[in-house]
């Protein structure tokens, strides 16, 4: 049976899951759950589709190149794959990207050109556009598209999709802790809502049996 989960509107301003990430630290990264309105019917599927698909966020942010990207203009009608996260973090991050980026080749030449795979981050403090511009390559694939900005707004938009995100801390000896959702979102090619989501540990295998769905704007 498919996977599918119920999300309350605007899900209750910071839903799902909040991991946090320390980048300057050898620990585990550690998660806490925050109030969503979430019902799921079986387990048996990485992507869960969702009963009432999230409205691409209204961002205008600046990416790698320092020129204004208009999320909703520059992504309409096309697939695109959204995630929250920083450069900085020691592994939940660049493994997503690395997992995608892995799926993302085992595509059609044609299918990998119409994917759009959107990082945004969540410590713009220090993710400036130049920074994401060396480590998306490494950490992911070179076409993916990096977005930074100031942190209300990329908080705002991320909120629109459910996603919760704190500012990045210092903690006392140092270690700078980020608290973000690490759920990536797939946006349809025809309706351009968010209708299916990836949690962190969907594998790069799970990612490219769903991409070529995920392309046409099918169910996965």
């Amino acid at each position: 049976m498919r996977k599918k989960t119920a999300l309350a509107a605007m899900a209750v301003v910071a839903a799902l899951t909040l991991s946090a990430c320390s980048g300057d630290s050898d620990e585990k990264p550690t998660s806490k759950s925050s109030v969503a309105e979430v019902s799921a019917e079986g387990d048996t599927k990485p992507g869960t589709v969702l009963h009432r698909p999230f409205t691409k966020p209204d961002l205008v942010l600046t990416d790698t190149k320092g020129q204004k990207f208009d999320l909703r203009e520059r992504t309409k009608g096309k697939p695109t794959l959204i995630f929250f996260g920083y450069t900085k973090c020691p592994d939940v991050c660049p493994l997503t990207m690395s997992n995608i980026a892995i799926a993302k080749k085992q595509l059609p030449k044609a299918d990998q050109d119409k994917l759009q795979v959107v990082f945004i981050t969540t410590d713009p403090e220090r993710d400036t556009p130049a920074l994401l511009g060396k480590w998306l390559p490494s950490a992911g694939d070179p076409s993916f598209i990096g977005l930074s900005g100031d942190f209300p707004t990329i908080q705002a938009g991320a909120r629109q999709m459910g996603i919760g995100i704190d500012p990045a801390t210092k903690e006392k000896d140092g270690t700078v802790i980020s608290m973000h959702g690490a759920q990536v979102i797939s946006f349809s090619p025809k309706t351009d809502e968010g209708y299916v989501l990836y949690g962190e540990d969907t594998s790069a295998d799970e990612y490219a049996k769903d991409l070529p769905k995920l392309v046409r704007g099918e169910n996965p």
